[in-house]
């Protein structure tokens, strides 16, 4: 009598999907990668290196960054298994592949100070390589943060205050407007992510303003004898028609203050707080059309008078950190003589109390 084949085993009857084999199999050559470099790492030279945040070894050129690593150092980083990383929200395949490049550039680095990559006769004169205005701010290392802080410092805006400097104040949290440049330039990128209330938002609009700050400077070729300076347009524009004729006030006209001074100060509110804030202000302005009681905007706006308030308070925020020598500049031109038109006192007074308030 014939024997009974004996049965194959589930295993041998149902292979493990291609797609499942594959992904094992990448998963496998990721944690074999990773245990080479952290051993290479580990048992390399002992200058510092692991002590430096992983920003430190990004290049401005690099892509598919993880992110969420940046402020961590690579001790700490080498101290977690792969599998634990590969779990950190935000981060996959390839962001964990732009972190691998990140360790090999770690390990190629001849020392602690520099990224290996990073070009020896670097230049500020050359702003297409280190360039700030538009800089992706997850792709800033502490190394170009540091070049910019330095030639930030060396052009003597230290003591500028951050929201004097920022191409827009939106970005920026009120708290911070009045820190001088200085106050995080005096920081890593890494001292400054630990900082209290210093979340990924409030960092990266800190590195754009850094950024706009470091272009000005790297790019700006001057004379010995002249010095650049950095505010808001309008400041200079405005500041120079008022000295030019605000001596005598009594020979200008509602629509020479209107266009030359009120119109650019609103243009800047709308650029720092927004459209909502531009109308607002150019209504208590009567720009266009007869200035409306508080009361009745705020019935357009189905708030209290009290919010209203509120909310023109911050106009005068706004030109105590952009323009606080306006305060000075428009006094003269309330202290009229007799003769100046009363439609031009009028708007002066409104311009003072809404951006200069006693």
């Amino acid at each position: 009598m014939a024997r009974k084949a004996p049965e194959a085993s589930p295993q041998e009857t149902n292979p493990p999907p291609p797609r499942r084999s594959s992904l094992l199999a990448e998963r496998y050559r990721l944690e074999g990668t990773y245990e080479r470099l952290r051993r290479a790492l580990i048992s390399g030279p002992q200058d510092g290196r692991l002590d430096q945040p992983l920003s430190f070894w990004v290049l401005p050129t690099d892509r598919r960054l993880p992110i969420a690593f940046l402020g961590r150092t690579l001790r700490d980083l080498l101290a977690q298994p792969l599998e634990d990383l590969m779990q950190t929200p935000g981060v996959g395949q390839k962001k964990i592949l732009g972190f691998f490049d990140l360790l090999r550039r770690a390990i190629k680095s001849e020392s602690a100070d520099k990224p290996f990559g990073m070009p020896n006769d670097l230049k500020l004169s050359e702003p297409a390589q280190r360039r700030g205005v538009g800089a992706e701010p997850g792709a800033v290392s502490d190394a170009v943060w540091r070049e910019w802080c330095d030639a930030i410092v060396q052009a003597g805006f230290g003591g500028h205050a951050l929201g004097r400097v920022a191409p827009s104040l939106r970005p920026l949290p009120t708290v911070i407007w009045e820190t001088p440049l200085s106050d995080y330039a005096a920081r890593s990128l890494s001292d400054i992510r630990s900082l209290k209330t210093h979340g990924e938002k409030r960092v990266n609009a800190i590195i754009e303003v850094f950024g706009a700050v470091y272009e000005a400077v790297s790019t700006a070729v001057l004379h010995e004898d002249l010095q650049l300076d950095l505010t808001a347009r309008f400041v200079p524009e405005v500041s120079r028609w008022i000295i030019a004729h605000g001596r005598r006030p009594d020979r200008l006209t509602v629509a020479d203050v209107r266009e030359h001074v009120a119109r650019p100060l609103v243009r800047q509110i709308d650029r720092d707080l927004g459209e909502p804030m531009t109308e607002l202000v150019a209504e208590r302005l009567g720009l266009d059309q007869p200035a409306p009681t508080v009361k009745a905007q705020a019935e357009r706006l189905n708030v209290t008078r009290a919010r209203v308030y509120q909310l023109l308070e911050d106009c005068a925020r706004v030109m105590a950190v952009r323009w606080p020598e306006g305060r000075w500049l428009l006094a003269p031109l309330g202290d009229s003589p007799a003769d100046t038109e009363p439609e031009v006192l009028g708007l002066v007074h409104a311009l003072r109390g809404l951006f200069y308030p006693e």
